[in-house]
């Protein structure tokens, strides 16, 4: 069976954006992206909420060019190969390749999307995850917490999930992000 994670860069209060929506200081460096990349490339299918999709279909048209750096030019390759599942009520249409559209988060759909991949599984979007939390279908957190404090905004993490975790893997990077990768307990 697949494994669901669930990705986020965040600030040190555990925001995914500031609360102007703004989330530019989350920008990873060379080293956090190389990581990113290592962490992602298993991974077969991109689970997103419409804003996280919106943000990331920049990949499918760039990244490949002269200027980027040979680690933008790899995620951009990654993400490229992967499927991608948008769960929004108001896209029309999606921008990128090997994409499609579901209007709502069904959890029974994702178990068996997960029975059934050959690849582990990325959700992304902290509402879309909050969700995925909240129906016991998480298995794995991979936070990336840059070191930053932003007083409030969108949090990375739903209020009231009781979720029991697991310490797998700790890392310090060289700006100041810290790396933290949960193994979740749904027993």
């Amino acid at each position: 069976m697949a494994k669901l994670i669930y990705s986020a860069i965040a600030s040190l209060d555990l925001y995914v954006e500031d609360e102007s929506g703004d989330f530019g200081w989350a920008r990873p460096d060379d080293e956090v992206m190389q990581l990113l990349n290592e962490l992602e490339r298993p991974i077969g299918t991109y689970l997103y909420g419409r804003r996280m999709y919106e943000t990331l279909v920049y990949w499918e048209t760039n990244g490949t060019g002269p200027d980027d750096s040979s680690v933008e030019r790899e995620w951009a390759e990654i993400w490229r190969k992967a499927e991608k599942i948008v769960y929004s009520r108001t896209l029309e249409e999606v921008g990128s390749a090997r994409t499609r559209i579901e209007r709502e988060f069904e959890a029974a759909a994702v178990r068996r999307l997960k029975l059934e991949s050959s690849s582990d599984l990325s959700i992304g979007g902290s509402g879309l995850a909050g969700q995925a939390l909240a129906a016991g279908l998480v298995d794995e957190l991979q936070l990336f917490v840059a070191p930053v404090i932003v007083g409030g905004g969108k949090p990375a993490l739903p209020a009231g999930a009781g979720v029991a975790l697991e310490l797998v893997d700790e890392r310090r990077l060289g700006r100041g992000d810290v790396f933290l990768h949960y193994r979740v307990h749904n027993d």
